[in-house]
């Protein structure tokens, strides 16, 4: 039996880090088992759809890297690939649940829904439908279909007895009827279908052999199990995932940090870096290798060797691991993903200036160490492209140097500057260190001075090599600018 999995998402809000590590899953094991794997978009809920939503789909993974074998904008032998195009498909199945006793019409109101609900709830009971319409007789449901009532279709679940699957993650599961949402809806009133319904009809007819999903929707199952029952199928083989979780130990959120696939990417976040990290929230090669290529993954990967704890979402594990990444890009590269960020913050032109490309040519050498996402470059190289006013005099003054000794120091190295770009940067250091000695300050007192009026901060990249950079001429009146200031 070949595999098949699926990735089914509600175009309602844009892709979570989380769900992306669940579409990298069933991906990387459809490959690892030389199988199929599915987009199926399910937007039957109208009211919460969002066009900018599935446009997020599509961005998301197209930057990730994966794709999918079948979906809307590939088709396949199962399209249409939208549920909304699927609706005479759920109505079909779910007249036929009906006419074989497994599903009935409730013809409730919203308004005695929300009543009873109140009512479960001011006497501290679960919440739940009471099955009034579940033995309506044929008269009675006729009479109410001719005051002009719409029913909607619910599941008939069993009053007793207990529903068992087997996970092959978790291994094996009973849950007692009594516990599943009673006669949940399968058919609202609008001809469209619950999620419960379509997900069954679709996976089937899809013939979706496995179900990787996580665990948040291990409640759902046992309801699925039974719809599968009463339409007379055979359930695929289900295997509920790690749930991913906060520093806290809390479900992932906006209150931890960046939830948003489309967050990571503003950021500067490397895709293959995003998918190394997601591929080890839960599943493991062995206890020491980090570093994977998707290649590889699609290899090694193996539902065995899933850990059935959460997975905990560290930031700073991913920073780490995007660091690493940033290194091991070749200098034309980086140049060129650093370049949009640059554009963004207004600092470089579209198409750059003469100056500026020459400036962006020696970037990658001088920030590749230093960068954790490539949206920091704009903090650590805004003085290479950006005007600056001389900063405070206060800034320019070491904690063991007072305003005129740091005046004369920066006066000396003022004078250094003359013919730097033509000197070497070992000829460099030896005469601003012979400086130091001279002056009595040690050198890295007299650097900082000359760092802060460079470049606005006492923390830079590399000075020497900002200098080439910056080029002689703005150096020299940049700090001349920074000795009027400690001189005013």
């Amino acid at each position: 039996m070949k595999v098949r999995v699926r990735y089914a998402p509600s175009p309602t809000g844009f892709q979570h880090i989380g769900s992306a590590r669940t579409a990298l899953f069933n991906y990387l094991y459809a490959r690892s088992e030389g199988g199929c794997f599915v987009l199926r978009i399910e937007d039957t809920d109208r009211e919460r759809y969002r066009d900018d939503a599935l446009e997020d789909i599509y961005r998301t993974f197209e930057w990730l890297g994966f794709r999918w074998d079948e979906g809307p904008d590939r088709g396949g032998p199962f399209a249409p690939y939208f549920q909304s195009e699927r609706a005479a498909l759920y109505r079909e199945h779910a007249a036929a649940l009906v006419a074989s006793g497994h599903a009935y019409h409730c013809f409730c109101s919203q308004e005695r829904l929300q009543e009873l609900k109140d009512e479960q709830r001011s006497r501290g009971q679960p919440t739940g439908y009471d099955r009034r319409c579940r033995e309506l007789s044929p008269d009675e449901r006729s009479a109410l279909a001719a005051e002009g009532n719409m029913p909607v279709v619910r599941l008939k679940v069993p009053l007793e007895g207990t529903t068992v699957f087997e996970d092959r993650l978790l291994g094996r599961i009973e849950t007692a009827n009594t516990e599943i949402n009673p006669d949940p809806v399968l058919l609202k009133s609008d001809g469209l279908p619950t999620y419960h319904l379509a997900n069954v009809i679709d996976d089937h007819v899809m013939e979706i052999t496995d179900i990787l999903r996580a665990q948040e929707w291990l409640p759902s199952t046992p309801l699925h199990v039974l719809l599968y029952a009463a339409l007379g199928w055979q359930p695929p083989r289900y295997c509920h995932l790690p749930m991913v979780l906060g520093p806290d130990g809390q479900k992932l959120s906006k209150r931890h940090g960046a939830t948003r696939v489309a967050e990571f990417r503003e950021k500067g976040y490397l895709p293959e870096a995003v998918v190394n990290y997601i591929a080890l929230l839960g599943w493991s090669f062995d206890d020491s290798r980090e570093f994977f290529t998707l290649p590889e993954l699609e290899r090694l990967f193996a539902l065995e060797r899933l850990n059935k704890a959460s997975a905990v979402f560290d930031y700073k594990k991913l920073d780490w691991f995007n660091g690493q990444y940033i290194r091991r890009l070749a200098p034309e590269r980086l140049r060129e993903l650093l370049l949009p960020h640059l554009q963004k913050a207004g600092l470089v032109s579209s198409p750059p200036t003469g100056e500026q490309s020459r400036v962006l040519a020696g970037l990658p050498a001088l920030v590749q160490e230093r960068l954790t996402v490539l949206s920091d470059v704009v903090e650590l190289a805004a003085f290479l492209f950006r005007e600056m006013p001389a900063p405070p005099a206060e800034e320019l003054v070491p904690k063991r140097l007072d305003q005129a000794r740091t005046a004369e120091a920066l006066r000396r190295s003022w004078e250094l500057l003359g013919g730097f770009d033509a000197r070497s940067d070992e000829d460099n250091e030896t005469r601003f260190r012979e400086l130091a000695e001279e002056l009595g300050v040690k050198l890295g007192d007299l650097l900082m001075s000359l760092r802060v009026a460079l470049t606005g901060k006492r923390v830079s990249p590399p000075l020497f090599e900002s200098l080439r950079l910056l080029g002689e001429d703005r150096a020299l009146d940049r700090v001349r600018r920074a000795l009027q200031a400690l001189e005013g």
